[in-house]
């Protein structure tokens, strides 16, 4: 039976991924993508059908695994930010060669003014780079309708589509009319005579990049109905796509004038280059709204026949958001409410929780330096997670943080460059997710590097998650060749505090590469409970064991 509810966007789209008849979701967690996965988790939970859910270590082994079970011909979703699609663009890419079997969705969060990412990147351009389909809804609904779309398409075309969403659609929450849910259906395996379509060596793989190329015209025909050309009196138009379309939608509701103006409304790419020209066959000016890289500004400009404006020209600011203030300033519209109020308001900066491990860690490390007289030349290379708030006062306590899992990665090329003390912080998470390559390289190449994992046995920043890692950072480290003198793990509490010191001091002046786990769960992991359960599984089993050795003659 269809339902009525009211969702976020990125809710809508797993939503749609669970009424399309998935039969597994994947995903890591990265705002503003998290809540899409956890939505439709909770959904495969409740229905008890034999669908899966699973976090996966990082976004490429969360692509595999839908690939995998695209492959064994059943629909699939996966989850993750703009930042996580290079960590799985490989996979990515080179599905678009292998093709799908079962339909293949992709939700990608960008986040334009990066509100919670290292940068502004726009993932369409990755969708045109690997000459595969993206759907770009405006509303929540078209975020369900969109993902329902997308997964026909995936099938009928026999290609993963992207479906992507910013930041402010993404945490946007609106009605939505969801229609009633289909159960998995599979198609069988892939045929045996089929998996060399599978099989990318070079002979192969040169077969199926033609084969790609040559669906682009069945590609741009399924998207025809997706994107249009509003022919209107004015010889100033207007080009939509994304937010761009819902913000001049919203500001046409206030002034229906805007109506007259002819419009290219985009919601999918690749679009047909015969719809554009005739667009622009319509106008003398164009202004393009669409978030954020100036991709439709740059293609439209190429043509030479029109006037094009928008974020390369000044018309738009090059860097951040849409807003409908935006898009009013760019159209010469006054201002409904006047010019907004200037508050002098104090900068409240994010700051770590009250009672956080990380800062005990973070305190220890920098007593430790000091003591050895190693504040000034060390150099502490931080990482992804909320320990990297230790990179603003009061700790001041991070020279670099680049991306997941570079701190290892980068501490190690400072040391083998001569730079001592090198230290790298990084999350238990984190370690999973990229962090366990970098170590073995250290291990390989000796180098003198002071590792410090956080541990605190969730993915924190996103909204604790058990993380991947979940006690077992001791054995990865291990398993890394790192030998088990060169370990140790320690509690970051303050009536540790002298100790932690000492073990990091001594960590400091040992040669090669050391390893000190702080671990101490989340603090608001704590309070909600989140490894409780899993905690009294795992002290019963233990118990249980202790038993079975007494009674053993």
């Amino acid at each position: 039976m269809a339902q009525s509810t009211l969702a976020l966007g990125v809710e809508a789209v797993g939503c749609a991924g669970f009424d399309a008849g998935i039969k597994g979701a994947f995903g890591y967690p990265g705002t503003p993508s998290t809540k899409g996965f956890e939505c439709v988790e909770a959904l495969i939970q409740a229905a008890g059908d034999g669908r899966v859910a699973q976090w996966a270590a990082n976004e490429k082994v969360a692509y595999d695994l839908a690939l995998g079970v695209s492959f064994a011909g059943f629909r699939t979703l996966v989850t993750m930010k703009h930042v996580g699609l290079n960590v799985a663009l490989d996979a990515y890419a080179n599905s678009a060669l292998t093709g799908v079997h079962g339909g293949l969705v992709l939700l990608v969060a960008d986040d334009p003014g990066m509100h919670s990412s290292q940068n502004e990147q726009d993932s369409r351009s990755l969708a045109s780079f690997a000459w595969l389909p993206c759907l770009e809804p405006s509303t929540v609904q078209e975020c369900y309708d969109f993902t329902l779309r997308a997964f026909d398409l995936s099938e009928a075309l026999q290609v993963p589509v992207m479906v992507r969403l910013v930041t402010r659609l993404a945490h946007c929450r609106a009605p939505l009319d969801r229609r009633e849910a289909l159960s998995p259906t599979g198609l069988g395996s892939v045929p045996a005579a089929q998996a060399q379509d599978w099989v990318l060596i070079p002979s192969n793989a040169r077969r199926r990049y033609e084969d790609l190329l040559a669906k682009q015209p069945h590609l741009l025909a399924a998207l025809a109905d997706l994107n249009r050309s509003v022919p209107g009196p004015s010889r100033r138009g207007v080009a939509l796509a994304g937010m761009g379309r819902a913000y001049f939608n919203q500001l046409a509701l206030e002034h229906p004038e805007l109506r007259d103006l002819p419009r290219l409304e985009l919601a999918a790419q690749p679009v047909d280059p015969e719809l554009e020209a005739a667009f622009l066959a319509q106008v003398d000016e164009v202004l393009v709204f669409e978030e954020d890289y100036p991709l439709v500004e740059t293609r439209l400009g190429l043509s030479g026949r029109a006037q094009v404006r928008g974020r390369l020209d000044g018309a738009l600011p090059r860097v951040g958001e849409l807003s409908p203030r935006l898009l009013k300033a760019a159209l010469g519209l006054a201002p409904s409410m006047g010019t907004p109020a200037e508050l002098d308001l104090p900068v409240r900066a994010p700051r770590f929780c009250d009672g956080c491990g990380h800062v005990d860690a973070f305190e220890a490390l920098q007593e430790a330096l000091g003591n050895l007289g190693a504040t000034a030349q060390a150099r502490v290379f931080g990482d992804i997670g909320c320990y990297t708030l230790a990179a603003q006062e009061p700790l001041s306590a991070l020279h670099a943080v680049v991306e997941m899992g570079a701190s290892i990665s980068m501490a190690v090329g400072a040391a083998l460059a001569g730079l001592h003390p090198a230290v790298a912080v990084i999350g238990d998470s984190t370690f999973g997710h990229s962090g366990m390559p970098a170590l073995l390289t250290a291990m390989d190449a000796g180098a003198n590097v002071t590792i410090l994992i956080l541990d605190n046995r969730v993915v924190g920043m996103t909204g604790q998650q058990p993380s991947q890692a979940l006690d077992q950072v001791e054995r990865m480290v291990l398993g890394m060749g790192i030998p088990e003198a060169s370990l140790q793990v320690l509690t970051p509490l303050p009536r540790h505090h002298a100790d932690n010191v000492k073990a990091v001091e001594g960590a400091l002046q040992q040669p090669g590469p050391s390893v000190l786990v702080f671990r101490r769960e989340c603090i608001q992991s704590l309070r909600r409970g989140v490894l409780r359960e899993h905690d009294r599984t795992e002290k019963a089993e233990r118990a249980a064991a202790c038993c079975s050795l007494e009674t053993q003659p």
